[in-house]
């Protein structure tokens, strides 16, 4: 799921007091469930709201889909995580403590890479330029074909051997 991402915080004691000084200066308390999501998110990077609840409980059973749906609402809204549509499946969260980036999802096998917002740079300009629209790369998927999928080779296979 393309490179490993430098995460800010440091060690899980600081980000911890860290998330807890940033929900208590918003009028908020870190909560476990909360926590939980929240922890859930940074490993999985890239998880659906069902993943994020089978990581979470491991450690809560208690926890129920609604909880998860209710915190990642309010941790989005806090700007701790954001989500994407990676295709016709449920959106996927991550941590905004990750680097911006967009998303190249493959049709064929369903990888998901993550891709450099210098990558995008020109579209995001062109955009601006000539639409005034301000691109949030953080929800950008583009969709396509991996180079190294075999249905995508067999697929390119098909199309060079019309030509």
């Amino acid at each position: 799921m393309g490179e490993a991402r430098e995460r800010r915080g440091g060690d899980s004691a600081s980000r911890h007091e860290e998330l807890r000084a940033e929900l208590r200066s918003r009028g908020y308390r870190l909560t476990p469930q909360r926590q939980l999501v929240l922890e859930a998110v940074e490993e999985l990077q890239h998880a659906t709201p069902e993943q994020i609840l089978q990581v979470v409980r491991r450690k809560a059973r208690g926890v129920n889909i609604s909880t998860v749906y209710r915190t990642l609402e309010l941790l989005e809204d806090l700007d701790l995580v954001t989500h994407t549509h990676l295709g016709d499946r449920a959106p996927t969260y991550h941590s905004t403590s990750t680097p911006a980036h967009a998303h190249a999802v493959c049709r064929a096998c369903g990888r998901v890479s993550e891709v450099p917002p210098e990558a995008v740079e020109r579209f995001a300009a062109t955009l601006l330029e000539r639409y005034g629209f301000r691109l949030d790369i953080r929800h950008l998927a583009v969709f396509g074909e991996c180079t190294e999928c075999p249905q995508a080779r067999s697929g390119e296979q098909a199309v060079t051997s019309k030509a």
